[in-house]
């Protein structure tokens, strides 16, 4: 993602007041998102891990697109996964769906579990069902996340330097559009080729109040693996009691570690420990949101080390394991790792 500087501040505070904690707890001496490297011992709680939010070429960038450059391939990601122990990643395109780039990245890198996602954007046409359907029954069962609109959501693009341009619409007067919830019983219904699986949704860059909209009607139609993608930032910003919501309702809430390092940082590690102590590790998945180019680090090392600060502020080692091995299994609907 990428985020304008006049949101930044916002960014930062809201959450902060929300949650009660101080902007700069847990980093006493160190500005706002300079975190130290990785360690050894960091990387070492990659094991088995799945990150569910990587941005990864092959992907557009030009003159009608305001994505940042990527910096490696499926491929190349699919290598530095399987040399830093972890199980796999899913690839997010905010464009395209991307279960053909998975089923590619696991044919040429055996020993490592790549798998898709699709955002409901206008390249795809929104809220289109059939654009859901064709992800489901790409060779070699890969699909599984479908996002509620990013980029092209009202609330994205309202808050965007452009916010004029169009969006897809999933809310009026406080309430889900049909269409919004027709697509919701798509995903529901939708088959897997090659696999038993059931589509996962994600809650995209929805408001907060459409985000819980979604999740609701998510379960009311049946839909098991739900994610509140990165719940607690910008531009989602729910708050505590919105988070414990979702999380009454069976959803996941999504943690990325690129929200704490570098020139995206929002948060610290104390205020990410705090909420996710308040939630409950079973409930919480840790991803990257990782892969643009120019980040300070790759999106297995944003996770190393985020999960290392947590670890520091009182996360245990079987808690960070929930986070960042079990609970994106369950998301994605594969058995744990012996």
């Amino acid at each position: 993602m990428q985020y304008l500087p006049n949101k930044r501040l916002v960014a930062i505070i809201v959450p902060v007041l929300l949650l009660g904690v101080s902007p700069v707890a847990g980093h006493v001496g160190v500005p706002l998102g300079d975190l130290p490297p990785a360690t050894a011992t960091d990387r070492a709680l990659l094991k088995n891990a799945i990150d569910i939010h990587t941005h990864l070429d092959p992907d557009s960038f030009g003159p009608h697109s305001t994505q940042a450059r990527r910096e490696l391939d499926v491929v190349d990601m699919a290598k530095r996964a399987k040399e830093s122990g972890m199980r796999g990643f899913v690839i997010k395109q905010h464009y395209d769906q991307t279960a053909q780039l998975a089923y590619i990245a696991n044919k040429v890198v055996p020993g490592v579990e790549v798998f898709g996602q699709l955002c409901l954007n206008l390249t795809v046409g929104g809220l289109n069902p059939a654009a859901v359907h064709h992800f489901g029954e790409i060779k070699g069962g890969r699909a599984r996340i479908v996002s509620m609109p990013t980029w092209d959501s009202e609330n994205y693009v309202r808050s965007s330097s452009k916010p004029d341009r169009a969006f897809v619409k999933v809310s009026e007067n406080g309430a889900l559009v049909p269409e919004a919830k027709a697509i919701i019983a798509t995903i529901a219904n939708a088959k897997v080729r090659d696999s038993e699986m059931q589509l996962a949704l994600a809650t995209g860059h929805l408001t907060s109040a459409e985000a819980l909209m979604v999740v609701r009607e998510a379960r009311n139609k049946g839909i098991e693996q739900i994610v509140v993608t990165h719940a607690i930032g910008h531009p989602i910003d729910m708050t505590l009691a919105q988070m414990q919501e979702a999380v009454s309702l069976g959803a996941y809430i999504e943690f990325v570690a690129g929200f704490l390092v570098g020139e995206r940082a929002s948060f610290t590690a104390q205020q990410y420990y705090d909420a996710i102590r308040a939630l409950g590790p079973e409930h919480v998945i840790l991803s990257s949101d990782g892969g643009q180019l120019g980040r300070r680090d790759m999106p297995e090392e944003l996770i190393a080390l985020v999960a290392g600060q947590l670890r520091a502020k009182g996360l245990t080692s079987a808690e960070l394991h929930q986070i960042m091995v079990e609970n994106p299994a369950k998301l994605l609907g594969i058995p744990q790792p012996d």
